[in-house]
């Protein structure tokens, strides 16, 4: 595990470069309260979960597929 610390309104980015075009920024908000609060920049077709959400979605074997109100018009 990669450990990085950064102050408010400071970012990490991962990805980017030529072996990996998706960029994601990771920007600290707020620190406070026992609570930080982050903001994510990333391509809108890039999923991002919370742990939790993202451990039900695999429990329930969703990821990689499309979802259920996602349509496909009709050839």
């Amino acid at each position: 595990m990669l450990v990085l610390s950064r102050k408010s309104q400071e970012s990490v980015v991962i990805g980017g470069d030529d072996s990996f075009q998706r960029l994601l920024k990771i920007t600290v908000l707020t620190v406070g309260g026992g609570k930080v609060r982050l903001g994510f920049e990333v391509d809108a077709n890039v999923p991002v979960h919370r742990l939790e959400v993202w451990e039900r979605i695999q429990a329930e074997g969703r990821l990689g597929k499309p979802r259920e109100d996602a349509r496909t018009p009709d050839a």
